[in-house]
C-alpha cells in the first residue's frame, strides 16, 4: 500500500481525498497497489471532521514518516508551498501540486531538484484543472518541434464574457454572477479578471513547449476589465467573438514572444466557439500540425482528478518522468516577451470625431460611432504604430481606451 499527505485541505485538497476514496479500485488497479492518505497538513481547527485522526499541524510529522511516498500539495501560493515541496524533494519524496504560482515561479529549480533526489514532481492540474495539457505535451508530442501555444486558460473570464455576449451583461454584472457561482474569487477577482492567472499558466505552457524558464513577470499581460457590451456587439459585426487569449510563439530564428490579452477571433477559428467556464489550448507541432485540448479548466472534482492521475504516475514512474518532462534554467530579464509584428487591430476612442481616425491609424475600416466615442477597425498596424496614433489622439484631446488585436491563425 501506497501511503500519501496532503498539504491544505481547501477545495482542491478535500477533492482529492474524496476521488481517492470514491474512486478507490480505479486507482488501485492503475497504481499498482492501493493508495491511502496518511496525514492532511492544515493549521485549521479540523477536531469535529470526521477525518480529524488524519490532520496534523507540521511538515515534520509527514517527512519524519518513512512510510509517506508522495506529498500532494494543494496549499497555493509560494510562501508555505515552496519550502515545504522543497524539503518534501529533499527527503526523496515525490511532489505533486496543482499550484500554478509556484510552478510558474520555481519549477526549473524544483524539477532539477526532483532529478536529483531520484523523485517525481508532477503538475498536471496546475495548467488545465481536469484537462490534460502537461502529459501530452511532454510525451505525445514529443517528436515535434513546438512552435506555438494558444488558447483560453481562465475559465472564468470565459464565462463572464460569454454571459456579456449572450445576454449584453454589462463587465460588473457578470462579476456578480461569476462570484455567486464560486468561479471568482468574492474579495480580490484581480488574479483571473486581470490577467494573472491565464499569465502563470502560459509562463509553464511556454516553458514546457520551448526548453527554457519563462517567467510571468516578462510576460505582457491584460485582462478584460475593459471590455464593455458595444466592444462585444462591435466583434460581432465584424464576424468574431472576444475571447482572453493566453499565447507563446517562438519563430524561425529562435524568438520567443508570448502574452495575455483579450483579442478579437474571428468565428472561423477554432477558439471561437469555446464558452462558458471551457478552457481550449492549440498546440502547434511541425510534424503533427495543430492539436486542441479542450475541456472544464476548473471545480473541484475535475482538478482533483489530474491530481490523482500525477499521484499514480509518480508511484509508477518515478523520477523516470523526468526523461521527458523538465526544461532548462534561466534568469528573468528587465524587459517584456513582446511581439512586434503588425497586426490587425481594433480601436476604441474617446473624444474624437470618427472622421480623423484613418488620418492616425492608417487603411481601415468604421466599427461603430455614437458620437462620444468611435470604434475603427485597423487593416495592418505594428506596436509602435500603435503607441504614436494613441500620442497623437491625445494630444489632440482624444483618449483611446480599448485596443484589441485580431487573432490569427
Amino acid at each position: 500500500m501506497a501511503k500519501i499527505a496532503i498539504l491544505g485541505f481547501g477545495t482542491v485538497g478535500g477533492g482529492v481525498l474524496e476521488v481517492l476514496r470514491r474512486n478507490a479500485a480505479s486507482v488501485s488497479r492503475r497504481a499498482g497497489q492501493p493508495v491511502e492518505v496518511k496525514y492532511i497538513l492544515d493549521i485549521r481547527d479540523f477536531s469535529s471532521h470526521p477525518d480529524a485522526a488524519l490532520f496534523v499541524q507540521s511538515i515534520d510529522t509527514i517527512l519524519a514518516d518513512p512510510e509517506i511516498k508522495v506529498v500532494v500539495e494543494t496549499i497555493g501560493g509560494t510562501k508555505f508551498a515552496y519550502p515545504y515541496v522543497r524539503k518534501a524533494l529533499e527527503s526523496g519524496r515525490s511532489v505533486v501540486t496543482s499550484n500554478k504560482e509556484m510552478v510558474a515561479t520555481y519549477g526549473a529549480e524544483l524539477l532539477a531538484l526532483a532529478r536529483e533526489h531520484k523523485a517525481a514532481f508532477l503538475f498536471e492540474a496546475s495548467v488545465g484543472g481536469g484537462t490534460p495539457i502537461i502529459t501530452p505535451m511532454h510525451q505525445c508530442l514529443a517528436a515535434n518541434v513546438i512552435s506555438q501555444v494558444q488558447g483560453i486558460v481562465n475559465g472564468t473570464t470565459n464565462f463572464m464574457l460569454t454571459k456579456m455576449a449572450r445576454e449584453e451583461m454589462g463587465f460588473e454584472d457578470a462579476l456578480k454572477i461569476a462570484q455567486q457561482l464560486g468561479y471568482a474569487e468574492t474579495k480580490d477577482p484581480g488574479d483571473d479578471v486581470d490577467g494573472p492567472d491565464a499569465c502563470r499558466k502560459i509562463a509553464i505552457l511556454a516553458s514546457i513547449a520551448f526548453g527554457r524558464h519563462f517567467y510571468p513577470r516578462n510576460i505582457p499581460t491584460r485582462g478584460i476589465r475593459g471590455i464593455t457590451v458595444a466592444d462585444i456587439a462591435a466583434a460581432a459585426r465584424l464576424d468574431c467573438v472576444i475571447k482572453l487569449i493566453a499565447w507563446a510563439r517562438r519563430d524561425e530564428t529562435g524568438r520567443v514572444t508570448a502574452a495575455v490579452e483579450p483579442m478579437l477571433v474571428p468565428r472561423s477559428n477554432q477558439l471561437a466557439g469555446v464558452d462558458d467556464v471551457f478552457n481550449a489550448v492549440l498546440v502547434r507541432g511541425d510534424m503533427l500540425g495543430d492539436v486542441v485540448f479542450y475541456g472544464k479548466g476548473a471545480g473541484r472534482l475535475p482538478t482533483a482528478s489530474a491530481v490523482v492521475a500525477d499521484v499514480i504516475d509518480a508511484l509508477k514512474h518515478g523520477a523516470k518522468v523526468h526523461d521527458s518532462l523538465f526544461w532548462q534554467p534561466s534568469e528573468p530579464f528587465d524587459g517584456l516577451l513582446e511581439d512586434p509584428t503588425p497586426a490587425t487591430c481594433y480601436v476604441r476612442v474617446k473624444g474624437l470625431p470618427a472622421t480623423v481616425l484613418p488620418a492616425l491609424y492608417g487603411e481601415g475600416e468604421l466599427v461603430s460611432d455614437d458620437g462620444s466615442e468611435a470604434a475603427y477597425l485597423v487593416t495592418y498596424i505594428a506596436p509602435r504604430g500603435l503607441e504614436e496614433a494613441g500620442r497623437k489622439a491625445a494630444a489632440l484631446g482624444g483618449r483611446v481606451e480599448l485596443v484589441l488585436r485580431q487573432l490569427t491563425d
